[in-house]
């Protein structure tokens, strides 16, 4: 904005000082003379150096809409020692309406994560309004699909993935299909999701042969069959398979949060807990689909203060550095162990906020001196 601009405006509004308050004449000026978005140059090629090639993050810069914002959040990931994030890229926000795109933000962190030499995982879902019932037919949520717009989802698939050819390698196929919340709070459908898959896995490898398709996401939880918040991970698992799942995918991906629980914690099928995964490892090897990978998109431990599943601040740190130890040395089929979750936009007020590694205004918390030591980046004061 020209200092000539302001000076004319300033000039017209001070002649009709008769007509108006000083005070909103001085309101008016402060808003006209708000400074322009500041530009950030892209720097140089930048490389992880890390001691452990499974450390990942989740990003959550899906709301951020500063660039300089995303730049630094991706930066202080390679800093860290992490060359893994995964990241949500909403299709509502993407494609608002039929065949529009929107592709500006998406563009950015894309960017800057291989600018930083992060290796983005693209966590793809979020129903946008015109693929929904419409409000008079349907009161429905962001999460919910009905399988007559499967295609229209499987069309917006291959064209992220033909857009970012090169550069994003894996993409998630929706979040959490195990729990009702993220199933448009409709009963869970491992069959319903199988059919989803088998829409989207034909055009993401037309768009790009070389894209690994994930399944899943499964959050762990024990919820019984019938239950209205959702199903147990290890049964949607099995389910997926009876509905004809193992074509439809290329790696499962899984949520592994350890809770109170140490990351060495032998698994068991009553018990939430870091190694839960393995459980998903030994169906997946059942039914004859032990090369195949599963990436951990989500874990962590949380150090609320109050929150009843918490540990110390000093637990979470040793537990999470054990447990990417744990992956390194014990489980070669799963390449990233992505922690929930790096920074989020904005304070959240409850006790989500203590997963963090990162504030939003970008104060590091313990875990990340600590997980940047690990890797060798950082001598640890």
């Amino acid at each position: 904005m020209s200092g000539d601009w302001l000076r004319r405006e300033v000039q017209s509004v001070a002649a009709s000082q008769r007509r108006w308050p000083l005070s909103l004449i001085l309101l008016l000026v402060l808003c006209m003379a708000k400074s322009p978005p500041v530009h950030y140059e892209m720097p140089p090629p930048q490389t992880v150096v890390t001691t452990n090639p499974k450390v990942g993050v989740h990003t959550r810069l899906t709301d951020e809409v500063e660039d300089w914002k995303i730049q630094t959040t991706l930066s202080m990931v390679r800093e860290i020692g992490a060359p893994w994030a995964v990241e949500y890229f909403p299709w509502a926000y993407i494609e608002p309406e039929p065949g529009h795109f929107a592709w500006d933000h998406t563009d950015s962190v894309i960017a800057h994560a291989e600018n930083q030499g992060v290796r983005v995982i693209a966590r793809l879902g979020m129903v946008p309004g015109w693929a929904r019932p419409a409000p008079d037919e349907q009161e429905t949520t962001s999460t919910y699909l009905d399988v007559e717009h499967y295609g229209d989802f499987a069309r917006f698939v291959g064209t992220f993935v033909a857009r970012y050819r090169g550069t994003v390698h894996e993409i998630i196929i929706w979040n959490e299909p195990n729990l009702s919340f993220e199933w448009g709070y409709r009963p869970v459908d491992p069959a319903g999701y199988v059919e989803m898959l088998r829409a989207v896995y034909p055009v993401a490898h037309r768009a790009n042969s070389d894209v690994v398709v994930l399944a899943g996401a499964l959050a762990p939880t024990l919820e019984p069959p019938g239950s209205a918040a959702g199903l147990n991970d290890l049964t949607f698992l099995r389910r997926m398979y009876t509905a004809g799942a193992a074509p439809a995918f290329d790696a499962l991906s899984a949520h592994a949060y350890g809770l109170a629980f140490a990351p060495d914690v032998a698994p068991a099928e009553n018990l939430i807990n870091f190694r839960r995964v393995e459980l998903l490892r030994e169906i997946m090897d059942s039914h004859g689909d032990e090369e195949k990978l599963i990436y951990i998109t989500e874990a962590g431990w949380n150090d609320h203060p109050r929150w009843s599943w918490a540990v110390l601040p000093s637990q979470r740190v040793r537990y999470t550095l054990d447990a990417y130890s744990w992956a390194q040395e014990h489980w070669a089929w799963c390449p990233v162990v992505a922690m929930w979750v790096f920074r989020t936009p904005v304070l959240l007020h409850n006790y989500q906020d203590y997963y963090a590694y990162v504030t939003p205004d970008f104060q590091v918390r313990p875990i990340y001196a600590a997980v940047q030591a690990y890797t060798g980046n950082t001598p640890l004061d």
